[in-house]
């Protein structure tokens, strides 16, 4: 028996609890982000907008954490949080910059 196994499959569990987690908040941020901003840019109040998009937001964390330990690959999973999460914020800010 290898006495790398047990440290490589702690290893794998880290990284999965820590792309459910840190991915996945990455990942919903944008995403909520994103959502406000277009409502808004859509004529909807701020207020409106905010409560909407974050009753929303519990339901895309609760679908990522779960989709983040089912995935076959963990480099998968970082890279489309991680990689979704850039996207969706600079597409908000660059939205936040035409309605100024």
């Amino acid at each position: 028996m290898s006495t790398h196994a047990p440290s490589r499959g702690r290893l794998h569990v880290v990284s999965r609890v820590a792309a459910a987690l840190l991915g996945g908040w990455a990942f919903t941020w944008g995403a909520a982000v994103l959502g406000i901003t277009a409502a808004v840019a859509l004529g909807a109040r701020y207020e409106d907008a905010y409560t909407g998009v974050m009753l929303l937001a519990f339901l895309v964390f609760l679908s990522v954490f779960c989709w983040s330990f089912a995935a076959a690959s963990v480099a998968r999973v970082w890279a489309v949080l991680a990689g979704s999460a850039v996207l969706t914020t600079a597409a908000a800010w660059l939205l936040q910059r035409t309605l100024v």
